[in-house]
């Protein structure tokens, strides 16, 4: 079926939702354990260094890695035709700023999105410029427009900071047990069995829901992709060719492609459930993309010149 408004909206209720309970149950498990060591002012203390990090770090991390890997701006004149692409996405996502597009040069096959609405843009690595045809590549940068327009970065960025946070407290409780332990053996102190399950199992459940969270803004992320290409199929297509590659590197690597781990252990929804759901929705002609632009979109975008790294300067620097 096509994606009409009451569907795109009730899914992202849906989905709003469920990030929303997600992101409660992160901040409770990092509650309890700030409560454990300083009461009331634990809690406040941990969920305000949580906040604060993640606002500080939902750019600069990122960009200090593709500044490590090597990475450059790329100009319209270089890749024209991609910025084609990416001027029609925006437009259509309400992105007032204009899209900025990093190449990375790598051989592996991704892409990702860099900072958030307001300062970002996409990152895309050679071996995705050479592997994709160039619809497939629209469905991709599509699907990195929604995490820029629905501050996926940050949000993920706030998640991985409780979940570090949950941690760092939990190893400072289980020092403090350690020293309890003279006090214990002597049996002037009882030994606190709940404290005990908290220290062993708080790190695992946050990272479990950050795990779900990461999953949950996947799927959100490919629906509204279609919303903005009117072309499941050809994000459906690029899915398949990533997963094929992936699979032909871990064969490569342990000599047999490894059985799949447990869905609730991947940061990523499976292949197949993403590809299925994706060719229920059927294409919208008016909406396409393919009608907007003259390109060839069963080749490789063509890439006139590749750039060169920037530099720590210009990537610690925010855009004006």
């Amino acid at each position: 079926m096509p994606i009409g408004t009451q569907r795109l909206w009730r899914s992202r209720m849906k989905n709003g939702l469920q990030t929303l309970l997600i992101m409660a149950g992160l901040a409770l498990v990092l509650a309890v354990p700030g409560y454990l060591l300083a009461g009331g002012l634990g809690i406040v203390m941990s969920l305000g260094v949580v906040v604060a990090g993640a606002f500080a770090g939902s750019w600069v991390p990122a960009r200090v890695i593709l500044a490590d890997a090597g990475a450059g701006l790329l100009d319209r004149h270089q890749a024209p035709s991609l910025y084609r692409l990416l001027d029609t996405l925006y437009q259509r996502a309400g992105l007032t700023r204009p899209p900025q597009l990093f190449y990375a040069p790598s051989p592996e096959l991704n892409a990702f999105a860099v900072g958030t609405r307001h300062d970002g843009g996409i990152a895309v690595t050679e071996g995705l410029l050479r592997t994709l045809t160039l619809r497939e590549l629209a469905g991709v940068l599509a699907h990195e427009v929604s995490h820029l327009r629905h501050g996926d970065t940050r949000v993920m960025s706030m998640a991985a900071a409780m979940t570090r946070l949950t941690l760092w407290l939990t190893t400072v409780l289980q020092l403090s047990l350690l020293l309890l332990v003279p006090l214990i053996l002597a049996g002037e102190l009882r030994l606190p069995w709940s404290l005990l399950l908290v220290v062993a199992f708080a790190p695992s459940l946050s990272t479990l829901l950050q795990l779900a969270l990461s999953r949950n803004r996947e799927y959100t992320a490919d629906l509204d992709a279609v919303a903005l290409t009117g072309d499941p199929e050809g994000l459906a297509s690029a899915l398949a060719v990533l997963e094929r590659h992936h699979g032909r590197w871990l064969a490569a690597l342990f000599g047999r492609h490894p059985p799949a781990g447990p869905d609730w252990l991947r940061t990523h929804p499976p292949t197949e459930e993403r590809i299925r759901r994706l060719m229920g929705v059927e294409a919208t002609r008016d909406t396409s993309l393919h009608d907007h632009h003259d390109d060839n979109h069963h080749a490789p975008p063509e890439i006139l010149e590749r750039p060169g790294a920037m530099g720590r300067r210009y990537w610690i620097r925010r855009r004006r």
